[in-house]
């Protein structure tokens, strides 16, 4: 069992016997199974909370705002010239 550590856990008697009926309905093979893919989804809404605190805080930097609004500015011809393109080819 490469990359696995056996460990134990003190979990409410309601969440075992819930995780217990998932199981017996076919949600995972097992209780391990059931715990591992319960800590990957929470750990992977952890991570999209920290990203989505992340693009919030841009809205409040200045000088990311600046930033983005010259980016913007430099590609408003070409922007402006594709979407020439794509209506001449209608």
């Amino acid at each position: 069992m490469d990359g696995i550590v056996r460990t134990t856990l003190a979990l409410p008697i309601e969440l075992l016997e819930a995780a217990d009926r998932a199981v017996r309905k076919g949600k995972a093979k097992s209780r391990n199974e059931f715990v591992t893919q319960a800590l990957r989804r929470e750990l992977a809404a952890q991570k999209r909370a920290e990203i989505d605190a992340a693009f919030a805080s841009m809205a409040d930097d200045i000088e990311y705002q600046a930033e983005a609004t010259a980016i913007a500015n430099e590609f408003v011809k070409a922007d402006w010239e594709a979407f020439e393109i794509g209506e001449s080819q209608q």
